[in-house]
């Protein structure tokens, strides 16, 4: 359980930490539920130092850092997401990370980590990690180990 925004965000920028080139997260919840709190985080934690904010209006926002962010927010997407060039962002030498990846489903990559947040009591919210594939699983069973040890 994460106590508010501001925990939220650390949470996000030590996990920043493990991230590498190629990286996708896919993050759901509901609106409010902390997934662009969720990404500046993990920007914080790439080094970025401009101001991250949702993209909803402009699909997608890059960011320079230790490695490059490619934030998107597909909740608007009425277009055919084949046409978008999406795969340029999804395989590239950045972090992807999509907001409401669930609604492009199709194109997802077949690995990749989904993150689900949820509003809990009061400000605090749930974090829940799913990791597809051996990258995923292995960063997520060494940030599980960072996060206990405080290493």
């Amino acid at each position: 359980m994460l106590q508010g925004e501001e925990e939220t965000r650390s949470f996000a920028e030590q996990f920043a930490a493990l991230l590498q080139p190629g990286d996708f997260l896919a993050l759901e919840g509901t609106l409010g539920a902390g997934k662009t709190t969720f990404t500046q985080g993990l920007a914080r934690g790439l080094g970025i130092k401009k101001v991250v904010n949702s993209p909803t209006f402009t699909l997608i926002k890059e960011y320079a850092g230790r490695l490059p962010l490619y934030h998107m927010d597909v909740y608007r997407v009425e277009d055919d997401v084949a046409s978008l060039g999406l795969d340029e962002y999804f395989f590239g030498e950045g972090v992807c990370v999509v907001e409401w990846a669930s609604l492009i489903e199709p194109y997802l990559p077949d690995e990749r980590l989904t993150i689900t947040l949820a509003r809990g009591e009061g400000e605090s919210r749930i974090c829940q990690f799913e990791p597809l594939g051996e990258r995923y699983i292995e960063k997520c069973e060494r940030f599980d180990y960072n996060a206990r040890t405080g290493d």
